[in-house]
């Protein structure tokens, strides 16, 4: 996988250096909007081999909520500005420094909380040895999830019972099919804004 070391080093500094002014701009319109609150949301979650790290978005709910790890449209916790920069993706962002320094990928599953993580059995483990993404198979399947939690009764069980492990099926697939020709071409779908549900039915 060094090519993919070296894609994601690369293009990631590339992307910080490009987009600086509008993560500028979005830092500054996000203090703006709840000045004594920051305006990078660190979080711990849980990378390549079960290790924990930082990751790093905008903020875009209200600080010290104490709410569930789930999110759903329409959340009274979640900002006016944080739910445009959620529905554009824009919140993730910084999530390109935490790709250069090595703790990500840009295609890769995505890092879970730890009280996640630890549901992980068995072969389901292995998924643990990849690097998370910002972007990958499950996150395309899933792109509108927080729309689609919003129709359930139940946002937090049917995440549970239907998404996660859902999700878990996608990123072995992933891992069994790996190869940087699929992961340019998650990229490609993720930019296009569609999904790549032949590969995982």
């Amino acid at each position: 996988m060094i090519v993919k070391f070296i894609f994601d080093r690369i293009v990631s500094l590339l992307g910080l250096l490009f987009f600086s002014p509008i993560l500028l701009i979005i830092a500054i319109l996000v203090k703006l909007e709840s000045p004594k609150q920051p305006a990078i949301y660190r979080q711990q979650r849980i990378g390549r081999n079960g290790k924990s790290f930082t990751m790093y978005k905008f903020r875009t709910m209200v600080a010290n909520h104490g709410g569930s790890p789930i999110s759903v449209r329409g959340e009274s916790r979640i900002t006016p500005l944080g739910a445009k920069l959620r529905r554009l993706k824009l919140d993730e962002l910084p999530e390109l420094w935490n790709v250069l320094i090595g703790d990500m990928s840009f295609v890769g599953p995505r890092p879970d909380v730890p009280g996640y993580a630890d549901k992980l059995q068995g072969d389901d483990r292995k998924i643990l040895s990849l690097r998370p993404g910002i972007t990958g198979l499950a996150t395309l399947k899933y792109r509108n999830e927080e729309e689609l939690l919003a129709k359930v009764e139940n946002p937090v069980l049917y995440n549970d019972t239907v998404i996660f492990p859902d999700k878990i099926r996608i990123n072995l697939a992933y891992l069994a099919h790996y190869s940087f020709f699929l992961d340019m071409k998650i990229l490609w779908y993720t930019f296009i804004g569609k999904d790549l549900d032949n590969f995982y039915k």
